[in-house]
């Protein structure tokens, strides 16, 4: 199972060493997932890291990326796909088009404005999930209100 991690989720590797990415990042080394985001949604992270992030931030961020594949930012295709899902916010279409392109079976995100009307449905072949939802799916358990 491919998993796609938004720059909030990447955040979250960096900001809380005991934040659920961190279950994701173990899954994905015992061989439970792939782990993949795009540059644009690295750069984000880094760029509130640097702004909001406590001491050792960097560090934990850039850690945890050692088990995350950057994959290329989307082309034509995939953007035109993911433009027409009708996002809130334009800033989050490369996102969901690079795990359009990417051929991801999810897309990891807690961005609600964004994608909240979206969570649990797939948008292009991709399903939106929020992280807790991500770790029952990779572990094939029911989410908690089934």
């Amino acid at each position: 199972m491919r998993l796609f991690l938004d720059a909030n989720v990447l955040f979250l590797a960096g900001y809380s060493r005991s934040s659920p990415v961190h279950d994701l990042l173990v899954l994905h080394r015992s061989g439970r997932c792939d782990l993949v985001t795009s540059a644009y949604a690295i750069e984000e992270a880094r760029r509130n890291l640097a702004l909001k992030g406590p001491v050792g931030a960097m560090e934990a961020f850039r850690a945890a990326l050692a088990d995350v594949v950057s994959v290329a930012e989307a082309g034509a295709p995939a953007l035109g796909l993911a433009l027409a899902c009708k996002l809130t916010d334009a800033a989050d279409v490369p996102i969901l088009a690079a795990a359009i392109q990417c051929r991801s079976d999810v897309l990891v995100t807690g961005d609600r404005r964004a994608f909240g009307r979206y969570f649990r449905t797939a948008l292009a072949g991709v399903e939106v999930l929020v992280l807790r939802d991500a770790l029952r799916r990779v572990l094939e358990l029911p989410f908690n209100d089934e």
